[in-house]
């Protein structure tokens, strides 16, 4: 009981911590606003072209609307639940195989 007790507490503060990040008030993803290091811009060229396109979308609403000074209907906001991480799986296959050629370059 104290676990799942603490577990909704955790996914509470998760939500509120989304919420007050602000990026979901222009109907960005998380992975939208990710900094693009090297490894982040080498997962996004491996992105499908229809999460690319998504990606390239969001952010050019999202610039339209902070160029405006504007935020979407609270009903057009990205909810915490709708998340989807799209950028993750990419990225940690990136990050994985420059370890590898890391660990390799040593020998």
């Amino acid at each position: 009981s104290d676990l799942s007790t603490s577990g909704k507490w955790l996914d509470r503060i998760q939500k509120w911590y989304y919420n007050a990040a602000g990026f979901n008030k222009l109907r960005l993803m998380r992975d939208d606003t990710i900094y693009e290091d090297e490894d982040v811009k080498q997962a996004i060229r491996r992105l499908p072209e229809n999460l690319y396109n998504d990606r390239i979308f969001h952010i050019k609403r999202a610039l339209d609307l902070t160029m405006k000074h504007q935020i979407l209907p609270t009903e057009q906001w990205t909810k915490y639940e709708e998340e989807n991480f799209y950028l993750e799986l990419y990225l940690k296959e990136v990050i994985r195989e420059r370890k590898e050629r890391e660990e390799w370059a040593k020998k």
